[in-house]
């Protein structure tokens, strides 16, 4: 049983920065895919970004250039560098780990980029 819980969320002026935070609980960390997902209202969840247990990055085409994923396996922690943010970034973020058919959610953090 794996528990991800997310911190780094607030509020946020249009070009201004975040950094997110994943803290999972559990054992074998490093051998879970992890990534980042958001949900803006009225839209459906979408990957941001990922970072495999080999550490092969992917972003969504909207966030390239200014998101970075990371991992530190030693601290159980993934991270997500949030720069240059716009307003239609704002959105709850979760984080999520797979592995095999197994797959667990964090309950999110809300962030909002408003001047």
């Amino acid at each position: 049983q794996v528990q991800l819980v997310e911190s780094g969320g607030g509020l946020v002026q249009p070009g201004g920065s975040l950094r997110l935070s994943c803290a999972a609980s559990g054992t074998f960390f490093s051998l879970y895919d992890m990534g980042w997902y958001r949900q803006a209202p009225g839209k459906e969840r979408e990957l941001v970004a990922g970072i495999t247990s080999g550490g092969i990055r992917n972003y969504a085409d909207s966030v390239k250039g200014r998101f970075t994923i990371s991992r530190r396996n030693g601290e159980n922690t993934v991270y997500l560098q949030m720069n240059s943010l716009k307003p239609e970034d704002t959105a709850v973020y979760y984080c999520n780990a797979q592995r095999r058919s197994t797959t667990y959610w964090g309950k999110g953090t809300l962030v909002t980029v408003s001047s």
